[in-house]
């Protein structure tokens, strides 16, 4: 594979890393992502006698009214009025929320690695990316690998200028065009705008680089150390755009070095064929 710089020339090659020629397997990056995504979700309940502090007690038959819990007394407002039951105002609720119920969906661990290594693969294939909907006609390759100055990018200006050399500007501008104001009360609630994905740069050392594309939709850096699902395939949708810098690669390489030439094992432990990936299959 080539590697690039700043101004978009060639200026070496490295040998293709092991974990882009993995076989890609969507519904295991599904299971992964959605285990991710529930464990950040809080659990939560109501209060056992929300609704029951009240003397409501229903008057039984006889006295020409429903039957409903009505609160007791006399000579006052509420005497009379209809309380406790789930019907009326400020009753209990019926089946509220419980903070037992069990939200997060677990995943093995060689499952979850399985499934980056996965999603890293997608991310060099040209079918997986451009069905993302990414626009990668302009970029001379993919995945494409850049020289470890682009960490040290300051300005936004001069991001700007490296990724129209790169050929992946279009792609943020693609979602910068996109974006819409929701429908619904979302508006509301602090969601505003719907944004879509754009290019995901990974490194070695986040900073300078996140203060230069900060304002940026939909474009994410993160290191390569805490690279998941979750940045590769948002949604659990696997072929986002990345780019990588050398350092990055030899991180990932380390990261996963325990695992190299494990994932055809792996494939067999989870009951998976990879003629399964073909349609049909």
């Amino acid at each position: 594979m080539k590697i690039y710089d700043l101004n978009g020339s060639v200026i070496g090659e490295m040998e293709t890393p092991w974990f882009f020629q993995i076989p890609i397997r969507k519904d295991i990056i599904r299971r992964a992502y959605i285990s991710s995504l529930t464990a950040r979700i809080q659990p939560q309940g109501r209060d056992p006698l929300a609704g029951k502090r009240t003397t409501a007690k229903s008057w039984g038959v006889g006295h020409g009214v429903a039957r409903v819990p009505r609160v007791k007394g006399s000579g006052y407002p509420e005497a009379g009025v209809a309380a406790f039951a789930t019907m009326t105002v400020g009753g209990r609720s019926a089946h509220a929320p419980t903070v037992e119920k069990r939200i997060h969906e677990k995943i093995n661990k060689k499952e979850r690695i399985y499934a980056i290594l996965s999603a890293l693969s997608a991310t060099a294939n040209v079918t997986f990316v451009s069905g993302r909907g990414h626009l990668v006609s302009s970029i001379p390759q993919i995945p494409l690998i850049v020289s470890n100055e682009l960490e040290k990018v300051e300005k936004s200006k001069s991001f700007r200028d490296i990724a129209l050399k790169l050929g992946f500007w279009a792609d943020i501008e693609r979602v910068k065009e996109g974006i819409r104001i929701r429908a619904g009360k979302g508006k509301l609630r602090g969601r505003r705008y719907k944004i879509g994905k754009g290019p995901l740069i990974v490194v070695s050392n986040i900073y300078p680089l996140i203060n230069s594309v900060k304002n940026f939709p939909g474009l994410d850096v993160v290191n390569a150390r805490d690279l998941s699902v979750v940045h590769l395939a948002p949604g659990g949708n696997p072929g986002r755009l990345t780019i990588f810098t050398q350092s990055a690669i030899d991180i990932l390489n380390e990261r996963f070095s325990l695992y190299k030439g494990k994932h055809l094992l792996y494939t067999n432990i989870f009951n998976y064929e990879i003629k399964s990936q073909k349609v049909g299959g």
